[in-house]
């Protein structure tokens, strides 16, 4: 599939501790088009490096969160093409999951296909709770499949099968209820429950909770043995930084921390 780069203001970008990427394109429900994705992915990999980001939030205009790809620009395409933007789109799911910084997805509205990926790719998800969730491409003949790596990974086997073969609609109360997303509140009050986790979030020391991270998505999948072995060795390494010391004579001296990030 052609290059084409992503309009600037297809994906609005505020920095800070508390960096917020924003997509833009209401009008298309913001469909990932293959240029927002690779957008989006450059994005994430500018934010990696940047220590003064302590957490992102994934946040989306108009009233849809993400309807998933962009479909308009799908049809007729070469078998080369669907491959290219697949990986594209899975390479930029994966980079939400070893980004340093925890990811907050900010859903005011449906998120659907691959914008449920999105949702379930980020770390921590909160929704307003008239947004619902889908991966309706059964629907269309186009089987949910790299959706369903994160949502599988989040919801039980058969919540996932459920959403992936019949296409319906889950409203934020169920997607709560499954574990697809933290937290369901009034559309009014979405931004404070966001921030009640990024402000606890920013709080933290930033090497413990990029270690924690490392540590959690690492050993999710191993058996028992093997991820107490992986979490003793990742908690001995905590240990010994410095911010881990700091924290720890600080609670025993009554005293609030001061974290240098080492």
């Amino acid at each position: 599939m052609t290059a084409i780069t992503a309009p600037p203001d297809e994906l609005l970008v505020q920095t800070g501790p508390v960096a917020r990427l924003t997509l833009n394109r209401p009008a298309r429900r913001n469909a990932l088009s293959h240029a927002l994705l690779a957008r989006l992915g450059a994005e994430l990999d500018r934010v990696a490096a940047d220590h003064e980001v302590r957490v992102v939030v994934i946040a989306a205009a108009g009233p849809v969160f993400c309807s998933g790809h962009d479909l308009g620009e799908m049809v007729g395409r070469s078998e080369s093409d669907y491959g290219d933007l697949f990986s594209l789109c899975s390479l930029v799911m994966q980079k939400l999951r070893r980004l340093p910084q925890p990811v907050i997805a900010r859903v005011q509205g449906t998120a659907t296909a691959a914008g449920c990926q999105l949702v379930a790719s980020c770390d921590l998800a909160v929704a307003a709770e008239s947004a619902t969730f889908a991966t309706p491409g059964v629907k269309i003949g186009l089987f949910c499949s790299t959706p369903m790596v994160p949502l599988v990974r989040a919801v039980p086997a058969k919540a996932a099968m459920e959403m992936l073969l019949t296409g319906k609609p889950i409203s934020a109360q169920q997607a709560l209820a499954w574990g697809l997303i933290n937290r369901a509140v009034p559309a009014e009050r979405l931004d404070e429950a966001v921030e009640e986790f990024t402000s606890a979030i920013v709080a933290s020391s930033a090497l413990t909770v990029r270690l924690g991270k490392e540590a959690f998505y690492r050993g999710l999948f191993l058996s028992e043995p093997d991820a107490y072995l992986d979490a003793t060795d990742a908690m001995t390494d905590n240990a010994t930084r410095q911010d881990a010391q700091e924290g720890m004579s600080a609670f025993l001296q009554k005293r609030q921390p001061r974290w240098k990030g080492e």
